[in-house]
């Protein structure tokens, strides 16, 4: 696929994430950024960390939750290739070659948020 295409549909996707946060403008209390993470349902996540730990702990949550969105938007490409691979072989199984990966990489995602919350709590946030 050119480069443009994946630009044009990378563009669609951001502007279908972010313009559902402009169409009630006129309810925002706050303005710039911190409204739109309020229509989100969330707030800046980096604000409630006193330590060090905490604050490296939540960076590495924000990281695992870009790389889970970058890892269904590959399930999103490597489901598309397949089902339009109209019949070429080869097509089909970079499709499907791209798919399991992205399904093994969501996979290893969800284990790496998973463990890295049952450390902490096992360590009890005692880290300084």
């Amino acid at each position: 696929m050119k480069i443009k295409q994946w630009l044009k549909y990378l563009g669609g996707i951001i502007a279908g994430l972010t313009i559902p946060a402009f169409v009630f403008a006129q309810n925002q209390v706050s303005s710039g950024l911190s409204g739109i993470q309020e229509s989100f349902g969330f707030s800046s996540p980096l604000t409630g960390a006193t330590t060090a730990s905490q604050f490296a702990i939540q960076i590495i949550n924000i990281m695992l939750m870009f790389a889970g969105i970058v890892a269904v938007f590959f399930i999103i490409i490597g489901g598309y290739r397949y089902l339009t691979a109209g019949g070429n072989a080869e097509s089909a199984e970079a499709g499907q070659k791209t798919l399991t990966n992205a399904i093994i990489g969501v996979v290893i995602i969800i284990l790496s948020y998973v463990i890295i919350n049952v450390i902490v709590n096992l360590v009890g946030n005692g880290l300084a």
